[in-house]
C-alpha cells in the first residue's frame, strides 16, 4: 500500500522523496562527509528550484530526486549523486559553476558543467527534423569528458521518458527518437541493461504505439498460457540442484518489448519463432557451479542445437558474462536458461556501474577510473578519442563513425594473447591492425588469421585469431588502403598518415635537382658527362621502361632511390670495371681487390660466403676456413655463430658501384600475372635478378618466390623489399640463409 500512495498519475511510476533516496544511499555510503555532500546538494537544489513546477504538475525538485534515486540504485558515489541533484541548477537558476566548485569541489563542478553544456540544446526549442548530427555530436563530446557524466545523463533521460505523458505528441516522439539514436547505444555499450531496456521500451511506446501494444498483449497472453509450465520447469530444476547440493537462486525474466519488436519487425520473425521470450535465470556462487548446472540441465532436458553461448569464457565487450542455452521442457515448450554468478548478475544488469560502484573507504581518483574504464572497455577509449577528434571534422562524419565503429560493432576477434577486439561487420585485418595501435597499422604488411598467412584486405569473422605482420621498412598507408579499411577510425589514421607524408615530401623541383645531381656523380665516374647523361636518360626506351613520361620525372624517382643511378647504368648496359660476376663471389681474388678489409689479412684469400650473401651495409665477420682463406659472413649467420675462428671485418670505403648477389624469398597471395608484376617492378628500379623459383602452397593459395637479386648495398635491398610489398598480393619478404 505504501508504494500505491507514491504512484504518479502519468506513467504509473513511484514518486520518491528525499528520505527514500537517503534510505537507499545510506546502505552503501557510510561516511558522514559523503552523506553530507549529498544532503547539501539536495538542500541547495531545493532552494534554487523552489516555486518551479514541471509540465506534469509536480514540483521541479522531484526530477533531480528521481535522477539521484536512479543513480543510487546503481550505487553511485557522493559526487555523482550530488551532480544528479544539481544537474539542472546552472541551466535553470542563477547558480554558477564557480559556486558549485567552491561548495562541492572540482569533481561535481566538472560533471555539472558538462551536463549544462549538453542541456543547452533544448528539445523544446526545436522540431523533430532539427535533431541532426551536430546536436548529437555535442552530446557525445560532453559525455566523453568523464564516465560519470554519462551515468547522470542516462538517469536524467530515463526519468524524462517516464514522464513524457505530459508533453505534446511531437515532443514525445522527438525525445523518444533521440533516446534510441543517442542514449540507448551508450547504455548498451556500458552494459547498463536495466536503463537500456526500460529506455528502449518507453521510446518504442511513443514512436510505435500500436506495435508496442500488440507485443505487450502477446507477451501477457504467452506468460498466462505458460505460467503452469514455467512453474513446473523451475520446480524440477530446483529439485535437481538441491539434490546435487549446488547453491543457487532462480528467477524468470520476460524479453523486453523492444527486443521482440526488433526481431519481429526488423528481422522478420513471427512471435512464435522467438524462443527466448521467456527465460529462467539461475544465479549461483562460483564459475564452476555455472558449468555444473549447465551439465545437469543438458543431461535432463534436450538442448536446441546452435543456441548455446558461453559468455563466461568469452565475455562481451561491455563485460557481460553468462551461460545461455535453450531447452525443450517436458511439455514441449521452449525456454532460454541463463546461468551466472552473483557478481556476473550485477554486471549484467548495471554493467560498468556495477564494476565501479562506490566503495566506502577507498580514495576515489576520477582520472584513474577513467583510465581504468578505457583499459577494460577498449571501445570507450575509441569513443573518447573519436569525440576529441570529432570537433575537427563534420558532425555527419563523426556520427557515422560512431555508429559504425562502436554502436554497430558485433564481430569479436582475438589477438594471439587472447584479448578480444571488437569490430564492425566487414572489417578487415587492416582495421584490426589499427585497433591494436596506430603504429601497428602504419607498418602492417600482412597478417595471419588462425595460423594462415593472409593479406590486409581479408575480412574477419567472430572467433578468428589474428596477428599482424609489421615491417619498419613498410611503405606505409596509401590511397588503396582507404578501400580496404572499413572502420572510420582506420580510415582517419590512413588519411592523416598520407597527408603527413605528402606534407614532408620535398618540392618536385628539389627532387629533380637532387636526383640529377646523384646521377651525375655516378655517371661521371663512367666517363659520361651531363649532356650525354641527359640525352641517354631522355630516350624513349628508357622512359618507357621506367614508366615515366619525362626525364625530370625519372630524376625525381631517382631522388626517392627508385631506381638508383646504378640501376639506370645497368639498363643502359654501360660496361664498368668491378662489375664482373666473378668478383661478386670473391673467392678467387686477393684482398687488394676484395670489397672487405680484414686487419692482418694481407695476402690471404678473402671471399664472400654463399650461405648468407653479405653485402655492403651488413655487419660482417671473417671466418678462418681450412684451405679457402677467410670467408666473410654476416655477423648473425648461424653457420658461424658459435665459431671461435672469427676475425673483425669491415667494408672498404672505396667500393665503387659494384653490385652483390643476395638470396631472398618473397611471400604473396597467388594471383594471375603475379610474377610478371614483380619482374616489371624490379626492372623499373634497375634491379637484376636470377635463379627465380616459385612454389605454390595449395592449402591456402600462398606463393613463396625464391630469387637472387643484385644490389650495391643493404640500403638498396631495403628499398627493394619496400617496393616488393607495394606489388598487389605481396605481404612479406626476407633474406634467406642456406
Amino acid at each position: 500500500m505504501e508504494q500505491e500512495k507514491k504512484l504518479v498519475p502519468n506513467g504509473g511510476y513511484p514518486m520518491h522523496t528525499f528520505e527514500d533516496l537517503k534510505a537507499l544511499y545510506f546502505v552503501y555510503i557510510k561516511s558522514e562527509k559523503g552523506r553530507k555532500i549529498v544532503e547539501d546538494a539536495y538542500l541547495l537544489a531545493k532552494e534554487k528550484h523552489a516555486g518551479v513546477f514541471r509540465k506534469s504538475g509536480e514540483p521541479y525538485i522531484q526530477h533531480p530526486i528521481e535522477v539521484a534515486y536512479i543513480l543510487a540504485q546503481l550505487e553511485a558515489g557522493p559526487a555523482t549523486l550530488a551532480s544528479g541533484l544539481l544537474h539542472d541548477t546552472v541551466e535553470d537558476t542563477d547558480l554558477t559553476i564557480e559556486e558549485i566548485r567552491k561548495r562541492f569541489g572540482d569533481d561535481v563542478a566538472l560533471i555539472v558543467d558538462s551536463l549544462t553544456k549538453i542541456q543547452r540544446m533544448k528539445l523544446s526549442k526545436r522540431k523533430e527534423t532539427d535533431f541532426e548530427a551536430e546536436d548529437h555530436r555535442k552530446i557525445f563530446l560532453g559525455m566523453a569528458r568523464d564516465v560519470r557524466v554519462i551515468l547522470v545523463k542516462l538517469a536524467d533521460r530515463l526519468h524524462n521518458l517516464r514522464t513524457l505523458d505530459s508533453l505534446s505528441p511531437e515532443r514525445q516522439k522527438a525525445i523518444a527518437k533521440e533516446s534510441l539514436e543517442v542514449f540507448t547505444p551508450i547504455a548498451h555499450r556500458l552494459g547498463i541493461y536495466t536503463i537500456q531496456s526500460e529506455m528502449e521500451d518507453l521510446s518504442l511506446k511513443y514512436l510505435e504505439p500500436e506495435k508496442y501494444k500488440t507485443i505487450l498483449d502477446l507477451l501477457n497472453q504467452r506468460e498466462a498460457n505458460r505460467q503452469e509450465s514455467l512453474t513446473s520447469l523451475k520446480k524440477r530444476i530446483a529439485d535437481i540442484l538441491f539434490e546435487h547440493k549446488i547453491p543457487f537462486r532462480m528467477e524468470s525474466r520476460v524479453k523486453s518489448i523492444y527486443s521482440i519488436y526488433r526481431k519481429m519487425y526488423k528481422k522478420g520473425y513471427t512471435f512464435d519463432e522467438i524462443y527466448d521470450v521467456l527465460a529462467i535465470r539461475i544465479i549461483t556462487k562460483t564459475e564452476m557451479n555455472c558449468y555444473e548446472i549447465l551439465g545437469i540441465i543438458h543431461a535432463t532436458y534436450k538442448p536446441i542445437p546452435g543456441r548455446f553461448k558461453d559468455y563466461i569464457a568469452m565475455p562481451k565487450p561491455n563485460m557481460y558474462q553468462s551461460l545461455h542455452t535453450t531447452i525443450v521442457s517436458g511439455d514441449g515448450n521452449i525456454y532460454e536458461v541463463q546461468i551466472r554468478t552473483e557478481e556476473m548478475d550485477k554486471i549484467a544488469e548495471t554493467g560498468i556501474a556495477a564494476h565501479w560502484r562506490y566503495k566506502e573507504g577507498e580514495n576515489y581518483n576520477p582520472k584513474e577510473e577513467q583510465r581504468d574504464i578505457e583499459e577494460k572497455l577498449h571501445w570507450f577509449r575509441d569513443f573518447v578519442s573519436m569525440s576529441g577528434e570529432g570537433e575537427k571534422g563534420s558532425a555527419e562524419e563523426f556520427m557515422a563513425a560512431l555508429s559504425n565503429d562502436i554502436f554497430n560493432a558485433n564481430v569479436y576477434v582475438f589477438t594471439p594473447l587472447g584479448k578480444v577486439i571488437e569490430l564492425p561487420t566487414g572489417a578487415t585485418t587492416l582495421d584490426f591492425a589499427y585497433k591494436i595501435h596506430t603504429k601497428v597499422g602504419d607498418q602492417a604488411v600482412g597478417a595471419t588469421v588462425n595460423g594462415a598467412l593472409v593479406p590486409l584486405n581479408t575480412v574477419l569473422k567472430t572467433g578468428d585469431v589474428c596477428e599482424i605482420k609489421t615491417s619498419k621498412t613498410s611503405p606505409g598507408p596509401n590511397l588503396g588502403w582507404l578501400d580496404i579499411a572499413k572502420t572510420s577510425s582506420a580510415k582517419a589514421h590512413i588519411k592523416k598518415a598520407i597527408q603527413k607524408r605528402e606534407a614532408s615530401v620535398e618540392s618536385r623541383e628539389a627532387l629533380v635537382r637532387k636526383g640529377r645531381e646523384w646521377c651525375l656523380s655516378v655517371f661521371e665516374k663512367e666517363g659520361i658527362g651531363p649532356g650525354e647523361m641527359d640525352r641517354l636518360l631522355g630516350e624513349e626506351r628508357v622512359l618507357a621502361n621506367f614508366h615515366v613520361d619525362s626525364r625530370d620525372a625519372l630524376y625525381a624517382m631517382v631522388a626517392g632511390k627508385s631506381p638508383t643511378p646504378q640501376g639506370l647504368l645497368d639498363f643502359l648496359n654501360v660496361k664498368r670495371e668491378k662489375r664482373a660476376p666473378k668478383l661478386l663471389k670473391g673467392a678467387d681474388k686477393r684482398s687488394s681487390s676484395c670489397p672487405v678489409v680484414i686487419d692482418g689479412g694481407e695476402g690471404v684469400m678473402i671471399g664472400l660466403a654463399h650461405c648468407c650473401t653479405p653485402i655492403p651495409g651488413d655487419h660482417i665477420v671473417g671466418f678462418v676456413s681450412k684451405g679457402k682463406g677467410i670467408i666473410v659472413h654476416r655477423a648473425n649467420c648461424p653457420n658461424v655463430a658459435s665459431s671461435t675462428r672469427l676475425l673483425e671485418a669491415r667494408w672498404r670505403d672505396d667500393l665503387g658501384v659494384a653490385t652483390y648477389p643476395v638470396d631472398i624469398e618473397v611471400y604473396a597471395n597467388d594471383r594471375a600475372n603475379l610474377l610478371a608484376d614483380i619482374l616489371v617492378m624490379l626492372s623499373s628500379k634497375g634491379i637484376v635478378c636470377s635463379d627465380l623459383k616459385a612454389h605454390l602452397i595449395k592449402e591456402n593459395m600462398n606463393c613463396i618466390i625464391a630469387m637472387t637479386v643484385f644490389v650495391p648495398d643493404a640500403g638498396t635491398l631495403d628499398d627493394v623489399f619496400t617496393a616488393l610489398k607495394g606489388v598487389r598480393g605481396v605481404y612479406d619478404g626476407k633474406r634467406i640463409i642456406h
